[in-house]
């Protein structure tokens, strides 16, 4: 696979509805171009909706600077999966569909391109049984939204290579999911197996008239869901169990076990009165809202969450702040390496997206310090402040910033910052950055900004390290020669 740290260029859709959809937007949103193949005719139209989703929500779910990859329609599968590094089957739930179709991907992929399936329950040794190179085939099972929920179950088959597990693993990893390694094949995997139990309980209570549908849901969204949005089941029961743990609670609960209380092994019939009984529930727990605005309904509660937990750096948004971190990373691994240090360095380029903008549509005073912090870090891992050095050896903390806004800067539009250091050396750092429109080259604004180099123990000012301070000092020294920036050092509303 044609990839660096896990994470391919090109991958391929087969199947772009819900599910499909949204691995479009997943992928897109971390820079991978897409090529999809789907014959339904309103294909299109349904995956620019979901990209439009998804474009909302990470807008919404981080600040990390992010490439955007571009999404093409194909004719044929073949089409599609030429020269795709990562092909994803997303077609519906019928084993021999998916047969087939894996059958013709695995004909015209490359051969050393990964298959995945997102099956939410077929075994994958049933699904390689007609590929030519099954060692390459594995599922991928993740759920709604793709885009968002970082959780994707990776199984293999009988015939699934060891590699091709480890490379999926890495894979999805570096699009920001947590790919959970399934140690066997079995029905359903483990997610949906926990979802089956806990939806057969819940159809029996409705059916038995105990709570209505939105009184089931109250149930979950009140109480246990707002846990398992951070613990799992056994996480949240060894609390319960207090000082002794999970082993108290075992024999404190665990006879209730065999007690009647659940109807797991049966289901209520499905009859047409039952199910008019669920879909009138469900109709009146909607409130009149239509499926577009509950999905961002639930996207935004999503985000929400996911950013609460990212200040705990726990369960999901731990996977949020590690993903962040490498979005951030890549400002410093894609800095071209044949920069002039003499000159104002060209690090950090962006496009103004929709939401950055105010009624005037133009880009808010908001963002305009949020650039200048994005082409700061870029700079900072430049010079080798990377994650590793920040946990090791420490950070720099901002401690003035002064911005000067210029000239328009509209939505959509490109825009550059180029930075020159006024001074760099022992604990302090000086930065003078120049916005610029990314095509005519028109000065948009200028910020400038005093940083010190913190220790991550004691959090105070200290040195900094050999490297970084010798990489700051040369760039400095470089530089030296350059005129002072127009406008450095000004004050708030001093006349030129």
């Amino acid at each position: 696979m044609n990839q660096v740290a896990g994470k391919a260029t090109q991958a391929a859709l087969i199947g772009g509805g819900v599910i499909g959809g949204g691995w479009a937007g997943r992928l897109v949103e971390n820079g991978i171009d897409v090529a999809l193949y789907d014959p339904h005719p309103a294909a299109e139209r349904r995956l620019n909706e979901m990209l439009a989703n998804a474009e909302r929500a990470w807008s919404r779910l981080t600040l990390a600077p992010r490439r955007r990859g571009r999404v093409r329609i194909c004719a044929s599968i073949a089409e599609a999966v030429a020269g795709a590094d990562f092909v994803q089957e997303s077609a519906p739930e019928r084993e021999e569909l998916k047969r087939d179709l894996l059958a013709e991907i695995d004909a015209h992929a490359r051969p050393d391109a990964l298959i995945a399936s997102s099956t939410s329950g077929l075994l994958p040794t049933r699904l390689q049984a007609k590929m030519r190179r099954p060692g390459r085939f594995f599922v991928g099972h993740p759920f709604n939204p793709v885009y968002l929920l970082p959780l994707v179950e990776v199984c293999g088959g009988e015939k699934t290579s060891q590699d091709a597990i480890d490379q999926a693993m890495a894979f999805y990893a570096g699009i920001g999911m947590k790919p959970l390694r399934l140690r066997k094949e079995i029905d359903g995997f483990v997610a949906d197996r926990l979802l089956e139990a806990l939806w057969r309980e819940a159809l029996w209570l409705v059916n038995d008239d105990v709570a209505t549908i939105e009184e089931v849901d109250d149930a979950i969204r009140y109480g246990a869901g707002l846990r398992w949005a951070m613990m799992g089941t056994f996480l949240v029961y060894r609390i319960a169990g207090g000082e002794d743990g999970m082993r108290h609670f075992m024999a404190q609960f665990g006879p209730a076990l065999k007690w009647p209380w659940t109807k797991l092994t049966e289901v209520p019939e499905l009859s047409e009165a039952f199910i008019d009984k669920i879909a009138a529930q469900s109709d009146a727990q909607a409130g009149g809202l239509s499926v577009g605005e509950l999905e961002r309904q639930r996207d935004d509660g999503l985000i929400a969450i996911m950013q609460a937990l990212k200040t705990q750096d726990f369960a999901a948004g731990q996977v949020l702040a590690r993903h962040e971190a490498k979005l951030y990373e890549a400002l410093g691994a894609e800095t071209p390496a044949a920069l002039d240090p003499a000159e104002p360095l060209a690090l950090h380029r962006a496009t103004v997206l929709p939401g950055w903008v105010d009624y005037n549509m133009h880009m808010t005073e908001a963002r305009y310090l949020l650039v200048f912090g994005d082409a700061t870090d870029a700079f900072l891992i430049h010079v080798g402040a990377d994650a590793a050095y920040r946990r090791s050896h420490g950070s720099f903390f901002t401690v003035e910033t002064h911005i000067r806004h210029l000239g328009e800067v509209r939505g959509l539009e490109p825009i550059a910052v180029t930075t020159q250091v006024l001074e760099g050396g022992d604990k302090r750092l000086h930065l003078f950055h120049r916005m610029t429109h990314g095509t005519s080259g028109v000065l948009l604004a200028t910020g400038e900004h005093m940083l010190l180099h913190v220790d991550p123990a004691t959090r105070r000012s200290s040195p900094m390290r050999e490297g970084v301070a010798a990489a700051v000092s040369a760039i400095a020294a470089a530089q030296a020669h350059l005129p002072r920036p127009e406008g450095a050092g000004r004050k708030v509303g001093e006349r030129p």
